[in-house]
């Protein structure tokens, strides 16, 4: 497992190297064009991070996305109640198997295997919740008012509470 991690981390840092080489050449055209594009942002990307970061599901409440909200919770809320399972039916086992010896409570390693597991799941969710966050607050701002290639409407809806 470690040595999978260890993989994919030298792999995302040997991909991004070249990136870091580059020169922003844009930064010179921004600064002429500054005073033509007077786009501004309506929600800001960090600023949703930051609230989801502090509790989760606040970036999505900040960005308007309510119907995310309770699924955030509800699968966060799920993760946790199973680590918690996972952790007193390992504890329960573990100390059962050191009384007794007895192979039947043996099982203690699968349930601190399933609970190392969910502990993984949890902070992905938490590592998902705030890119969703980001990307939302992102294409907030985003119009889809019309098909450029048909011409043709395209119909939203957004419910404001």
């Amino acid at each position: 497992m470690i040595k999978n991690i260890t993989k994919i981390l030298v792999t995302v840092v040997l991909i991004n190297i070249p990136l870091i080489a580059q020169q922003d050449t844009t930064a010179a055209a921004d600064t002429i064009n500054n005073s033509t594009n007077n786009f501004v942002m309506q929600k800001s990307p960090w600023g949703a991070v930051l609230r989801s970061a502090i509790i989760p599901g606040w970036g999505q409440i900040y960005n308007e996305s309510y119907w995310k909200v309770p699924i955030v919770w509800g699968i966060t809320g799920w993760l946790v109640y199973v680590w918690v399972d996972n952790n007193n039916l390992y504890k329960d086992n573990r100390n059962l198997f050191l009384q007794t010896g007895d192979d039947r409570y043996k099982r203690f390693r699968d349930y601190r295997d399933q609970r190392d597991q969910f502990a993984i799941y949890i902070v992905l969710t938490y590592f998902l919740n705030l890119v969703d966050a980001y990307v939302d607050a992102h294409l907030f701002d985003f119009n889809v008012d019309e098909n450029y290639f048909t011409g043709q409407k395209m119909y939203n809806l957004r419910i404001n509470f």
